[in-house]
């Protein structure tokens, strides 16, 4: 059974609504708050719900600090992986993907001190 030109209209319209509205409930997130992204910041997240798609703003004196994504191993032991992603401008704007997703502050002493955290998106 061939669909009339209407119907496949309506089908279009239809997956357009779909995609538009799980793209309009993506939020985004300054971490850390007013302060930033800065020192003891493991546990911002704690009392969000994350969603994929959502985007996480790291606002942070540029050279002063960094963003690194990274992997479980790395974020438990502080050490950036060969060929991680490393964010420097002081505003950057990365978003989460489905599952667990982990950042570090990369200088000497920061990430020991706080500066990471894991963020798990639904």
């Amino acid at each position: 059974m061939a669909l009339g030109r209407g119907s496949a209209i309506m089908v279009l319209l239809v997956c357009f609504l779909a995609l538009h509205s799980e793209m309009a409930h993506a939020a985004t997130y300054t971490v850390g708050g007013a302060g930033g992204w800065t020192f003891n910041t493991v546990g911002w997240p704690k009392g969000k719900r994350f969603r994929a798609g959502d985007t996480l703003v790291f606002k942070y004196g540029a050279g002063a600090h960094n963003v690194v994504a990274v992997n479980k191993a790395a974020y438990d032991t502080c050490k950036t992986p060969r060929g991680a992603k490393v964010y420097r401008s002081g505003n950057d704007q990365i978003r989460l993907t489905r599952g667990q997703n982990y950042f570090i502050c990369n200088y000497v002493g920061h990430c020991e001190s706080g500066m990471k955290i894991a963020i798990n998106a639904a």
